[in-house]
């Protein structure tokens, strides 16, 4: 089987379940898993639909929110089968891996990670704290956005024993302005897909004034699949610590 994958959440999820050696082409920003011999076909917004047709594959995984809807019916009308998967929730990304593993006749690996996410989920609601930690979850600078609702990132809080202070807002990743009262008791930066460092402090603080504000890894916060299991245990280990 010959595969792209226009994911790098995905891309990883192959390696991790044994089939990275099946990848023939993958994005620019497939950093993890991807082997030397794939062909790098662009970014996930913007590939080159024309280098994907001629390395003629069996499959291309793509993601509803990564990728153009666009980009994705051309591939289809091209004749090229598309596995387009869209997992908002911690059980939607167990099962897609589930799913992969038995695309990938990797059922056995499948399952291990799943059991992992399993115990992961469990551990999270037993050492939730009593009261929920109200979390700013920004994802990028000029303009400021946060995670809204309806998100992966909201559910794996959410399971972890925060609430989502941009739960009411009505979009999955709304503007924000300075001076909002938002009643956070923690504002989280991810670094990605916006880099928050050190230097971006003083500026969340104008955002959200007098709000503590914590340094995150944001691939463990948005990158589904064999990351969710250390998302969850690290999560729910910070939402313990701020939380008592």
């Amino acid at each position: 089987m010959r595969i792209v994958s226009l994911v790098p959440s995905i891309t990883e999820a192959v390696a991790a379940l044994g089939g990275d050696h099946l990848l023939v082409g993958v994005t620019k920003y497939c950093t993890v898993g991807a082997p030397g011999t794939a062909e790098r076909i662009g970014g996930t917004k913007n590939p080159s639909l024309q280098a994907i047709a001629q390395l003629a594959p069996d499959l291309v995984l793509a993601n509803t929110e990564e990728n153009r809807a666009g980009d994705l019916k051309s591939l289809r009308m091209a004749g090229l089968r598309v596995h387009e998967s869209y997992p908002k929730t911690v059980p939607a990304a167990r099962d897609l891996i589930l799913e992969l593993g038995s695309i990938l006749d990797a059922a056995e690996r499948a399952a291990a990670i799943a059991a992992d996410i399993d115990t992961a989920l469990d551990q999270a609601q037993r050492q939730a704290p009593a009261q929920r930690v109200v979390a700013l979850t920004l994802i990028w600078r000029k303009p400021w956005m946060g995670v809204g609702a309806d998100t992966y990132a909201d559910d794996l809080l959410w399971r972890c024993g925060f609430a989502n202070a941009l739960s009411g807002f009505g979009q999955r990743y709304p503007r924000l302005e300075e001076g909002l009262l938002l009643g956070a008791d923690v504002v989280l930066l991810p670094s990605e897909p916006y880099a928050f460092g050190d230097e971006d402090l003083p500026a969340v603080d104008r955002l959200a004034p007098g709000t503590p504000a914590r340094l995150v890894d944001g691939e463990l916060l948005t990158w589904h699949g064999p990351r969710t299991a250390q998302g969850l245990r690290t999560f729910a280990a910070l939402a313990a610590e701020l939380g008592q």
